[in-house]
């Protein structure tokens, strides 16, 4: 079941993922070769707990912790520990709060240092084809036009698409209906309607799409170790188009 968000819902919803941003913002201040991928989670979580919020990840489904930090190779959840950041290196940074009863949850990928042009290509292009998908997030379109923007955007540069791990919706719950895959037909999938609030989560690969998790049970990196990026917004449906909830 989809559900629909009063204007009043979306409102309190853009409380809980303007925080999101503000935090990730501060994340993204921190990135320098030398800081340990744990010393960025505990910035995360002292800083939701701080303006009154709950971490949504930390525990959610015995996550650990209270921020993903994927490292090149590695698409999604990262567990966050000793591992120091390096010059050259992407990071990619998830996080989710709950506030006033409702989740946030939004995604950046940030180069550390100097970066080669293919590596500043895959980070710019991801985020680019999120706001492509984003474009396409209107009443009256079916969900697929949003996943068929991601793919034909990111496929343009050779790039691959993740198709193991999708978007969502988010309200009440972190993940609920309708599933965001990031690739399939135009014109196709549930009908977008004013209300909806839906997490866009495109992940790109500069090989393979295929990804694999390693033991830990969590963190899923690329089959070929080839690097991924990862960016993510919460938008809601409006009478006048997108409205992303999760800016600072």
């Amino acid at each position: 079941m989809i559900n629909i968000r009063t204007k009043d819902e979306i409102e309190i919803m853009r409380q809980s993922n303007r925080l999101v941003a503000q935090v990730l913002r501060k994340l993204r201040a921190a990135i320098k070769p030398g800081i340990t991928t744990r010393e960025l989670n505990q910035i995360a979580e002292r800083s939701i707990r701080e303006a009154g919020a709950t971490p949504a990840f930390k525990g959610y489904r015995g996550y650990p912790s209270s921020l993903c930090v994927s490292v090149n190779e590695e698409v999604v959840h990262g567990i966050p520990g000793p591992r120091r950041l390096k010059e050259g290196d992407i990071v990619s940074l998830d996080l989710g709060v709950y506030l006033n009863g409702y989740y946030g949850d939004a995604a950046i990928t940030v180069p550390v240092g100097g970066v080669s042009q293919e590596v500043t290509r895959l980070v710019e292009e991801t985020e680019q084809a999120l706001y492509k998908g984003i474009g396409q997030a209107k009443g009256g379109n079916r969900l697929l036009d949003i996943s068929h923007a991601i793919q034909a955007w990111v496929e343009s540069f050779g790039f691959s698409v993740v198709r193991d791990f999708v978007g969502h919706g988010i309200g009440r719950n972190l993940h609920e209906d309708p599933q965001v895959p990031n690739f399939g037909p135009p014109h196709h999938g549930p009908r977008l309607l004013p209300g909806m609030v839906l997490a866009i989560e495109p992940m790109i690969n500069i090989g393979t799409w295929e990804v694999k998790v390693l033991k830990d049970g969590w963190t899923a990196v690329t089959a070929d170790g080839s690097l991924s990026a990862h960016f993510e917004h919460t938008i809601a449906i409006t009478d006048g188009g997108p409205d992303i909830l999760s800016l600072p």
